[in-house]
């Protein structure tokens, strides 16, 4: 599982950094982009915990260079992919509740930045059942026109 992890980091870190000649940022940058992340990725939450699932597709970042690697994949998987997911699982959740434990920022441009953190989800599914998940996701977010988007990564199931 963990090389598996490496493995999708670098090459999300590839994708990010071929899309754009890297350019440096003051520590005072470097700051602002963490924080607006960090506001995006607790905003991302807040928006599912509210309207459930498909809130999700307000930070996708709907391009070629999107993948993710869902829980319980073994490779990655596209936007669309993604989509058709989510739209198929949505009806089958009363609430999503994901909070961050952990949370770690790595600013590398302005438009770009790498997270990686452990989370908790409370799922309650239709029937009332309750399931506890802990996780952990790495990504990379880059900014469009419209705000901060996930652009790769993964998220896994970790055991406590």
């Amino acid at each position: 599982m963990r090389y598996l992890l490496k493995i999708v980091t670098i090459s999300c870190l590839l994708t990010a950094v071929s899309c754009n000649e890297p350019k440096t940022i003051t520590e005072k940058q470097s700051i602002e982009v963490a924080d607006d992340v960090k506001q995006t990725l607790n905003s991302y939450f807040d928006d599912i915990r509210e309207s459930g699932l498909t809130a999700e597709f307000k930070y996708l970042d709907n391009s070629k260079a999107f993948f993710w690697t869902p829980p319980g994949f073994a490779s990655s998987i596209s936007y669309d992919s993604v989509v058709t997911i989510l739209k198929q699982s949505a009806p089958r959740y009363q609430s999503i509740d994901n909070q961050w434990d952990v949370l770690k920022i790595n600013p590398l441009t302005k438009e770009f930045a790498t997270y990686t953190g452990k989370l908790s989800s409370i799922v309650i599914d239709t029937s009332g059942q309750v399931f506890k998940v802990k996780l952990v996701e790495t990504g990379v977010v880059v900014k469009r026109h419209d705000g901060w988007k996930l652009l790769c990564g993964q998220t896994s199931t970790i055991s406590d």
